[in-house]
C-alpha cells in the first residue's frame, strides 16, 4: 500500500489530555502542536527500583522438565495494563545469571498491585517456552519484552519477542484474564505470502486511545495500528490485532517512518516502547533511543546509552512526523540504571498505564530490574 492511498484510512477523532514539561521540540511543519500540549513529562519514584530478581520463584519447565528459578537473573522491560482497579505488569524474567547477556531463557512474569508502587508477583510465569507449534521460534532465548492492550471487547493483546537465538520475530498471544494466554506465533507469518516471517522484528507498539480514563486499543477506519521494529520505526495494520500487515514503500519493504537522528541522544536507534496514545494532537509514541558508539555518537549522553524519547505523528496520516523531542525525557542516572547486564546505561520504557488520575511509566534498568516514574495531572 503506497503511502498516499495509506493517508485516506485515518478519521478526525480528537481527544485532548495531556499537559506539560519543559522541553525542546522540532517540528517538521510550521504549524505543529505546540510542545506543551503533546508531550508527557516524568520524574521517577522515590521508590526505584520497584522489583527486583529473586530465586524463591520456581516452576517445572516443559522443555526440560526441570525445576527452574525462573527469576534467579533479572527481571525487567514489563508491559502494564488496569484492570479491576489494579495494576498488573507483564514482565520479563530470566533464569541463569552465569549466563552472558541473550544467553538467558526469558519468561513473561504477572504481578499485580493496588497502588502502582509495589507489587505482589504471582508464583509461576504466564507465557513461557513450551513444547508446542510455536517452540521453533520461542526456544532457546525464549518469551521477550511484553506489550500489552486492552480490546475494546475487554480482552487482552500481548505483544512480544519470540528468540530462538537465530530470529527475533515479533508474535502475539491473548488472554480474557491476564493469566492465561493463548499464543497465535508470528505476526507477520502470513502477510504477502510470508515474504517478511523470517526478518528481524521486535517492540509492537499498537495504538490505543485513552476512553473512560482507561486506555483500550483504537481501531481506525476498522483496523488496528501498529508501530513496530527496532533500529527504524515501522508501521503495520491488522483486523484483529493477532496477524499484521507491514506498510511498504516504493520498493516493497517496511516502511521507515522514524529514523535514528545522527550525533543525538538517538543516533543508534529508534525502538517502540508502551503502546502509543492517539490524540487530540496527534498520535504520541514514547520510544527508546539508543546513542551510538564512535563515530555518529552524541556526546550530551554517554556512548551505548538507552534513553527515552518522544514523537508526534498524524493522526490523519501516521506516517507523518509533527514534532519530536530534541532531548529525552528519561534517562539512566540512578545506580541500577548504569549496572547490571547492560552498563552502559538503560531506561528501556515499555509500559504506560493511566491509574488514579496520574500517568505510570514502568522501565527496564540495565536489563536488570524495574523502575517507574509518574506524571501527575
Amino acid at each position: 500500500m503506497k503511502k498516499n492511498n495509506f493517508r485516506c484510512l485515518f478519521l478526525l477523532i480528537t481527544l485532548s489530555f495531556f499537559s506539560c514539561k519543559e522541553e525542546k521540540a522540532v517540528a517538521e511543519q510550521n504549524n505543529e502542536p505546540s510542545v506543551q500540549n503533546w508531550m508527557l513529562g516524568f520524574k521517577k519514584t522515590t521508590i526505584n527500583p520497584i522489583m527486583v530478581a529473586d530465586s524463591s520463584y520456581t516452576f517445572q519447565d516443559p522443555i526440560s522438565r526441570k525445576e527452574v528459578q525462573w527469576q534467579k537473573a533479572d527481571v525487567f522491560n514489563p508491559g502494564a495494563i488496569v484492570r479491576n482497579d489494579t495494576v498488573f505488569l507483564l514482565f520479563r524474567a530470566e533464569d541463569n545469571p552465569a549466563a552472558i547477556l541473550g544467553g538467558r531463557t526469558s519468561r513473561i512474569g504477572l504481578a499485580y498491585s493496588t497502588d502502582g508502587i509495589h507489587f505482589t508477583k504471582h508464583p509461576e510465569p504466564v507465557l513461557y517456552p513450551n513444547d508446542d507449534a510455536f517452540s521453533k521460534w520461542d526456544q532457546p532465548g525464549g518469551i521477550e519484552d511484553p506489550r500489552v492492550v486492552e480490546t475494546p471487547e475487554g480482552s487482552y493483546i500481548m505483544l512480544y519477542t519470540s528468540w530462538n537465538k537465530d530470529v527475533a520475530r515479533l508474535s502475539s498471544a491473548t488472554s480474557k484474564d491476564l493469566r492465561s494466554w493463548t499464543k497465535h506465533g508470528p505476526v507477520f507469518e502470513t502477510a504477502y505470502n510470508g515474504k517478511f516471517l523470517d526478518i528481524w522484528s521486535k517492540s509492537g507498539s499498537m495504538v490505543t486511545e485513552l476512553v473512560n480514563g482507561k486506555l483500550v486499543a483504537k481501531k481506525i477506519n476498522g483496523k488496528y495500528l501498529m508501530y513496530w521494529g527496532e533500529l527504524f520505526v515501522n508501521l503495520a495494520l491488522s483486523d484483529d490485532g493477532i496477524d499484521w500487515e507491514p506498510i511498504l514503500d516504493a520498493n516493497g519493504e517496511p516502511l521507515h517512518v522514524f529514523t535514528p537522528s545522527p550525533n543525538e541522544f538517538d543516533s543508534h536507534l529508534t525502538e517502540p516502547g508502551p503502546p502509543a496514545i492517539y490524540t487530540e494532537n496527534g498520535i504520541l509514541l514514547l520510544y527508546n533511543g539508543k546513542n551510538l558508539s564512535g563515530e555518529g555518537a552524541t556526546d550530551k549522553v554517554p556512548e551505548g546509552t538507552y534513553c527515552g524519547g518522544q514523537v508526534l505523528f498524524d493522526k490523519n496520516d501516521p506516517t507523518k512526523v509533527l514534532a519530536r523531542l530534541e532531548t529525552p525525557f528519561i534517562c539512566p542516572d540512578l545506580p541500577h540504571e548504569i549496572t547490571g547486564q547492560y552498563k552502559a546505561g538503560t531506561t528501556f520504557i515499555e509500559g504506560l498505564v493511566y491509574f488514579k488520575n496520574q500517568w505510570f511509566l514502568y522501565y527496564g534498568t540495565a536489563d536488570s530490574m524495574v523502575g517507574l516514574a509518574i506524571k501527575k495531572d
